[in-house]
């Protein structure tokens, strides 16, 4: 069995786009925690730009679908959390620019 590694599985949530700004949610600063364990089983916490978005059941149901689609991955959990809440300055350096955010 292959091991899966913390960034195979960002690389996997970069394809997870949010809808409404069309940037992933890696680059969005969204993934705050990945795990992975000795069986590959993964463990990721993730949040959303606002409390009651109304697209977070739709992403997260991304990551998770992409997670499971990953060659010899036994579990996945993708966890929404709130704390700590999320902020622009989680955003990627080069995202900000391409959305003219400044630093």
């Amino acid at each position: 069995m292959e091991k899966i590694t913390t960034e195979m599985v960002y690389e996997k949530l970069n394809s997870v786009v949010d809808p409404e700004i069309g940037i992933d949610i890696v680059s969005l600063g969204l993934v705050y925690d990945v795990k992975v364990d000795d069986n590959n089983d993964i463990s990721v916490k993730m949040t959303m730009t606002v409390p009651g978005c109304p697209l977070a059941g739709m992403i997260v149901a991304d990551a998770q679908n992409v997670l499971e689609e990953m060659k010899g991955v036994s579990e996945v959990k993708v966890e929404l959390v709130w704390d700590p809440p999320w902020s622009p300055d989680m955003i990627k350096p080069d995202i900000k620019k391409k959305l003219g955010i400044e630093n």
